[in-house]
């Protein structure tokens, strides 16, 4: 018998499933919740993430390309959306809150902006779209989490304001060493100081490559925020019942990020859980792109799920998923590592990664390759990472 799934665009924005009635916790990007009595406040939680649609009617990519992604963009918005709430976090906090109909902070509408459809935004689907040409992807093929995450990667080397390290774990291997060489790359693998990191007291707080609508003074910093990515096969064609408390877990860690993956026709935005359903939002509506006004502001009432989540059993989950966290900080990052490794030490569920102090000598790692904006090496790279672009079919619409 097949389950259904609850979805936007099955349910035209009329009518949503409530969250059951139900003692279990709601668990959603590390927060805890009440389905009983804190309902407004998930919904609350829920509107302020970031939540990234097929559009329609954007500007042809290339040139010439496409004017929707509609049918094919749907994992490349899941990525703009776990890539997006790294940002919330970097720039307003974990517990910010959306609030609509009022003038956003500046730092907020920085943010949007940098996913804009237009080509000239970091993190737009135009950007994602002509990335993947270099990695011999052809716009409007299909991307695999693995694929979208080095991509992600690759585009926020350009991202001088938010200065994030973004790190792909590959062959289910988190190194510690690696991670803090990555952050912290004025220091050697020891620890000690090998070179001092240059100040760079001008970065735009515009989320466009070209201009700035304002700029800051930041102190220097000892440690690049870390947004890591996991691609992960837990399974082969369904996911293996023994990493499913695992994943669940992922979800309670307070540095979470969510997971990128979804069904065999679909991919999703998953954020939480609720006994054994997933929690997440969907980027399967297609509405009307958005132009932002002459003052910088951008309309964003299309940005924000207002309607409670979408909800699916964790058993229907693809094996094929990558999930993610942000250390805003090097005592976040020895955080992480402490609660992985005491999940780890769980008789309840198989571990879904390794977490190891050094790298073993078998593992090449593309932060060792000194990736530069030129990206001489992204073919060996991709050649060498990306194999798995064939567990999700393109929805046809």
């Amino acid at each position: 018998m097949l389950n259904a799934t609850l979805t936007y665009d099955t349910l035209r924005f009329g009518e949503f499933e409530d969250f059951p009635e139900t003692a279990e916790p709601v668990w959603i990007l590390g927060r805890n919740f009440s389905a009983l009595t804190e309902k407004d406040e998930i919904l609350s939680d829920v509107s302020s993430r970031l939540w990234f649609t097929y559009r329609k009617n954007f500007q042809p990519i290339g040139g010439t390309g496409p004017t929707s992604d509609t049918g094919w963009g749907c994992m490349l918005r899941c990525g703009q959306m776990i890539l997006a709430e790294a940002l919330v976090c970097r720039h307003l906090g974990r517990d910010w809150r959306w609030h609509g109909g009022q003038r956003q902070r500046e730092e907020y509408v920085s943010i949007l902006n940098a996913f804009i459809d237009k080509k000239d935004c970091y993190y737009s689907l135009h950007q994602i779209a002509q990335m993947g040409v270099g990695e011999g992807k052809s716009i409007g093929q299909w991307y695999g989490p693995n694929t979208v995450a080095q991509v992600l990667k690759k585009l926020s080397v350009f991202d001088s304001w938010s200065r994030l390290a973004v790190h792909v774990a590959m062959d289910n291997t988190v190194v510690i060493e690696e991670i803090k060489r990555l952050c912290m790359p004025w220091l050697d693998y020891a620890g000690a100081a090998c070179s001092e990191p240059e100040p760079d007291p001008q970065r735009g707080l515009n989320g466009c490559l070209e201009g700035a609508c304002a700029m800051a003074v930041e102190e220097m910093v000892l440690w690049k925020p870390l947004v890591l990515l996991i691609p992960l096969r837990l399974g082969l064609s369904d996911i293996n019942e023994a990493y499913m408390e695992t994943l669940k877990q992922c979800f309670m860690l307070p540095q979470s990020l969510g997971v990128i993956g979804g069904k065999p026709n679909s991919a999703h935005y998953f954020i939480g859980f609720v006994g054994e359903e997933l929690i997440y939002l969907d980027p399967h509506t297609t509405q009307v792109a958005v132009e932002p006004s002459h003052d910088g502001q951008v309309p964003d009432d299309t940005y924000h799920c207002q309607h409670p989540p979408c909800r699916m059993n964790i058993r229907e989950l693809d094996p094929s998923l990558a999930v993610g966290f942000f250390c805003q900080t090097e005592e976040d990052f020895d955080d992480w590592c402490m609660r992985i490794r005491k999940m780890s030490c769980s008789r309840e569920a198989l571990p879904m990664f390794e977490l190891v102090d050094s790298q073993p000598s078998h593992y090449a790692s593309a932060d060792v390759l000194n990736l530069t904006p030129d990206f001489s090496d992204s073919d060996r790279l991709e050649r060498f990472f990306d194999s798995e672009d064939e567990e999700f079919e393109i929805l046809s619409l």
